[in-house]
This record gives C-alpha cells, structure tokens and sequence, in this order.
C-alpha cells in the first residue's frame, strides 16, 4: 500500500503540469464555441519494485510544476467554431465527376472513364444551321432551274427576250412627256457635244525628208491631218518628191469627209488633185479606208479615179517597233496598181510598183522626233518598161534622214 501510495504521488505532479498546458491551450481559443472531448483518467503504469532500503517515513510534498512552453497564436481566434467537431475532420478532394451520372460504372474495381468534355452542353442539335432557312424553296423541285443559256440558243447567243408592246407606244424619250420636246432635243443636242461631239484639230507630219542613193539628191514629204468630231471629221492629205536641183518630180493633196464605222476605222472620200512639173495635173475621185488593225498596224487603202476614167488604187502600212520608250523602228510597205495602161503618164496596168522602207527614230518628245532610215522601191511590168525607156533604174535603194512629229 505504501508503495501505490508512492508512485501515485510521484505522477500527481506530472498531471497537474499536463492539465495546466491544456487549460492554457484551450484558453487561446477564447470565444470559440469547441468541446473538447473528456479527457482519460492517466493510468500509472504499475512499475517492478527493485529491492531498496525502506525510506524513513515523511509527508509527500507537492512537486512544483514545470514551466508551460508558449503557444503559437491561434489563427482561428474569435472565429465561431460551434459547428466543429472536436476531433480534426479530413475534408475530401473535389470529384471531378461530382454531378455525373455513374449509374454505368459496375462492380468493384471498375475503370473510371475519362471525364466528358461536352458534360453538362446542350447537344440536342448537332447541324450547322441552313443558309435557306426561311426561304421559300417550294418551287425547287430537285435540281438547279431552268434557265436558257446560249448553249440552249441558235447560233451560240443568248435568247433576248422582245420588250413588251407597252415599251414602244410612249415617246422615245419620256422626259417629252413632262416638258416641251423642243426644249428636250435641244437639252439632249447640247449633252451630246459636251459628251463626245468635241471638235478637235490634229495635223501629222509622218515624214519630211532627204534621200540619197544613185547619184542624186532627192527630198520627200508626207502629211495629213483632221479637224472634227469623234464621228464625222474632215481630212487632208498631201505628199510628193523631187531633186534638189529644184526638179519637182509630183505632188498631190486630197479632201476627204471622213467618217468613223468602226472602231478606229475610217471610210473617206473626196477628191484629189495631182501636180506635175509637165502640166499634166490630173483631178481624181477617191474613196478609202483608213484605220488600225488588230496588234496596232497602221493602214490605209483608197482607189481613185480620174476624169479620164482611169482607176487606180495603193494600199499602205506600217508598224512602230518600240526597243525602248524612246526608240522606235518603224517598218513601211507601199503597194500601187493601176486597172488601165496610162502612156501620158508612164504607168502601165497591173502592179505598177512596191516601195519598202525601215526607218528607227528617236523620240526627244512624244511631238518631235528624228530619224534615219533605208528605203527600196521598184517598178513593175509595163511601168518598169517606161523607166527603163526614160534611162532610169527600175529598182533603187536610198538612205534617208528626216522628222516625225505632231501637233
């Protein structure tokens, strides 16, 4: 018994010591609404008795209790902790398929399927939305329309429709409806010159030049020019040659009414009047085209007639080669033909005679150019014998200097 009695107060002190630092530590939640759970009684380990001299009996003396370690702050204070149990709670992880039906997962073990991206969309319409929605489809009926093309035509075009008989029993105009149709067509007369009916003024100089070759000197000129409008205009040309000894050989100027038919194309006629130093001047009808043809070949054809009834034609054309924005080479071909044999006038029928020529210039200015060239002519047939009769060559060759220019 006295031995229980010792070992009981020996632990007294430990438990008093224990109860104080758990006071104090329930004293930091001061305001906090926890219940502790009821501590066990301390149970003294019943310890084997060594043998020892017995003690002389005395009174037990508490023993003093050791020094409580500092609490670190609760960070918790002063919150309502009622609702906590008393033993720490483990909260669980989030489930990432909290909200999921799982109802398929069967028996232990089960691999969870990866979560669906599309949970919790409305998949209820998959379709892209239709670009007709809303229109009225109902006379579709299983294709593409019925509509003419000019594969369904004759000839490769488009059937035009006639307008309708209505179209054509009001005015041609129907302003005239509204206001005085003189006054209209005066409105309209005056539109049309301001918007296309400019009258305009060109003059061309396509060569002014000195030939040499064979001995002789020689100079040429070649001219023309308009003044009207885009449709209707008035020509003139004139061109001719001679020796500078002052010989001329001929020259010829014509007036022509000209009028556009086609796009860059021209009909003209008129009259043309040739001079030649013998006095023999002969005046001519003359009929003609002149324009550009496709891939920009200048050309001009005209047939003339003469009082005496002789008919002759001549054709021209030539090219501008540009090298570059200020050269050019220009190729030029000349043909002259005659229906009838003109004895007075050296010039026999058929192929009377060709005349090529190669000339490059140098643009200094879109209006003012020089240039030097070669040029090749010769006479054919009947007027090839009336050279050859008169001492000349039949065929001849020279080289040229000379202008281009424009205003």
């Amino acid at each position: 018994m006295s031995r229980a009695l010792f070992a009981a107060v020996a632990v007294l002190p430990l438990v008093l010591a224990a109860g104080s630092a758990v006071a104090q530590s329930h004293g930091g939640h001061a305001g906090h609404g926890a219940h502790a759970a009821p501590a066990r009684p301390a149970q003294a380990r019943p310890q084997q008795a060594r043998p020892r001299p017995a003690p002389k009996p005395r009174a037990a003396a508490p023993r003093p209790a050791a020094p409580a370690a500092p609490v670190a702050a609760d960070p918790h204070a002063g919150h309502d902790m009622s609702g906590m149990q008393a033993a720490p709670v483990q909260t669980p992880a989030v489930d990432p398929h909290a909200g999921h039906d799982m109802s398929g997962l069967a028996g232990q073990g089960a691999q969870v399927a990866p979560a669906d991206p599309h949970a919790g969309h409305n998949m209820g319409q998959t379709t892209a939305a239709d670009p007709h929605a809303g229109h009225d489809m109902s006379a579709m009926t299983g294709g593409a329309p019925n509509i003419p093309t000019s594969v369904d035509a004759v000839g490769g075009r488009m059937v035009e429709t006639p307008p309708p008989a209505a179209a054509r029993a009001a005015p041609a105009h129907a302003a005239d409806l509204l206001f005085d149709p003189a006054v209209m067509a005066a409105s309209r007369k005056q539109l049309l010159a301001e918007n296309g009916d400019v009258r305009t003024t060109a003059v061309l100089i396509d060569s002014i030049e000195a030939g040499f070759g064979d001995g002789e000197k020689s100079y040429s000129w070649n001219a023309q020019g308009w003044t009207g409008g885009d449709i209707n205009r008035f020509w003139w040309k004139t061109e001719g040659e001679g020796a500078f000894d002052g010989k001329l050989h001929d020259a010829e100027v014509q007036a022509l009414f000209s009028r556009a038919v086609a796009p860059f194309w021209d009909v003209q006629a008129g009259v043309r009047q040739d001079f030649r130093p013998d006095g023999d001047d002969t005046t001519q009808l003359t009929v003609g085209v002149q324009g550009v043809a496709p891939y920009w070949f200048e050309m001009s054809a005209a047939a003339f007639l003469s009082t005496e009834g002789d008919l002759t034609a001549r054709a021209e054309a030539e090219y501008d080669q540009r090298i570059t924005q200020k050269w050019i080479l220009q190729p030029a071909i000349e043909v002259a033909l005659s229906v009838s044999d003109m004895p007075e006038l050296e010039i026999g029928s058929g192929l009377t005679s060709v005349t090529a020529g190669l000339r490059l210039r140098y643009e200094i200015r879109k209006e003012f150019a020089p240039y030097v060239g070669v040029e090749w002519s010769r006479s054919f047939g009947d007027t090839a014998d009336y050279a050859r009769a008169r001492g000349d060559d039949v065929d001849a060759t020279r080289f040229v200097v000379g202008i281009k220019a424009w205003f």
